[in-house]
């Protein structure tokens, strides 16, 4: 399993780094890696789709402040869309090299299909969907880290046409409309000089071949669906929101391009006692009056198992205990473990019998009995008044 990089990792940039450094840093990548230039390389590719993602993010003003307040889980699905082989990218790569490589890419990047209109007759890179998910995971699961089955129903590579959509290779022809490369050119000449634009074949319907005798089992895709089961490593420190990203096991695409990712997001079952606040958590003990006023030993549950803390005399409702290190930990060990906050809340009962009523009227004329409080008490109970300005 891989999680996501940090965009302005993948791109080589600083947080601080103006739209051109940005926009140049992708440019130098998006050559390094375009497809065209890797043949067959699928560590390129996905390099490739990697930096135009960053890109996209980090490029867009909105998309990058919530990336940066938020992480990934701030622009969850706001990248770009590589269903359809990479086409969508037009927008970006124009941008990126249209001024740079003579008047733009002609009508669209279309798939992989080179710098240039002269360079438009390598076949169409597919990429399959990504599949997304959501796991429910308990606090204590997420304080250790935790290994779940997640069973999903993907398309796969037909194994009767390996993934051809033919039995037999002779079945295949390249369409003679386009020559294969899934797309007709057009040219237009005006006073403002030849303009080049492309669209996709009718005839083949954008696939670049033709097949005679589809394969049986599936109608000629070459995908079939499939049922499986996928053992994911969840580390621990985990929030909801989060999104875990393991790349190839999403949905197979057509004529054996790249697969798509699974997206695991992460969902956070409800905690009986403890609530969640970043790593910390906090918990709230309620104590007799009589604890309150004599202390003692109380104890308090934990993520893994209970704790004992001591009551001093005349502890105070509203007093606040700090349990260090006993929180979550934070994703890949990033900034330590965090705390459990303890609150105290005395109980006050509203009805009472005949004789605590009087043991309670012998002790309110009492000094000890008298509000008195310290320049320690004083200060405690300042904060809690700023609590209600």
């Amino acid at each position: 399993m891989a999680s996501k990089r940090d965009y302005y990792e993948v791109l080589g940039v600083g947080k601080d780094a103006s739209a051109d450094e940005i926009k140049k840093a992708y440019r130098k990548l998006a050559v390094k890696y375009h497809p065209d230039k890797n043949p067959g390389d699928k560590e390129a590719e996905e390099k490739f789709k990697e930096a135009a993602e960053a890109y996209s993010i980090l490029s867009d003003p909105d998309k990058k402040a919530r990336y940066d307040q938020f992480g990934h889980a701030g622009v969850e699905g706001a990248g770009p869309d590589f269903s359809g082989g990479f086409g969508n990218l037009n927008d970006i790569l124009n941008e990126i090299f249209g001024s740079a490589f003579g008047g733009g890419f002609g009508g669209g990047f279309g798939g992989f299909g080179g710098f240039g209109g002269g360079q438009r007759q390598q076949q169409r890179v597919y990429r399959g969907r990504d599949i997304r998910v959501r796991v429910k995971l308990t606090l204590e699961e997420i304080a250790k880290g935790v290994e779940k089955e997640i069973t999903i129903e993907k398309s796969v590579p037909c194994t009767d046409c390996n993934g051809k959509g033919a039995r037999n290779s002779s079945d295949i022809k390249t369409c003679p409309a386009c020559n294969g490369t899934g797309q007709v050119q057009r040219v237009v000449n005006s006073f403002l000089g030849q303009t080049i634009s492309y669209s996709t074949c009718q005839q083949c319907g954008g696939e670049g071949k033709i097949i005679s005798n589809p394969c049986k089992s599936c109608g000629g895709t070459g995908l079939v669906r499939k049922r499986e089961t996928i053992k994911v490593r969840i580390p621990a420190g985990v929030e909801a929101g989060m999104q875990l990203t393991l790349q190839g096991q999403g949905h197979a695409a057509k004529n054996n391009g790249i697969n798509g990712d699974l997206l695991v997001v992460i969902e956070e079952v409800e905690h009986k006692d403890l609530k969640r606040e970043g790593n910390n958590l906090f918990y709230t003990k309620i104590i007799s009056l009589p604890e309150a006023i004599l202390g003692g030993e109380v104890e308090i549950p934990g993520i893994d198992g209970t704790y004992k803390i001591k009551v001093d005399p005349g502890t105070q409702s509203g007093t606040v205990v700090k349990l260090k290190g006993r929180g979550l930990p934070t994703v890949n060990s990033y900034g330590g473990t965090g705390d459990l906050y303890v609150k105290i809340a005395v109980w006050i009962p509203r009805k009472l019998d005949k004789d605590d009523k009087a043991v309670i009227e012998s002790l309110r004329d009492k000094d000890s009995f008298k509000p008195n409080p310290t320049k320690e008490d004083k200060g405690f109970f300042d904060r809690l008044k700023d609590l209600f300005d």
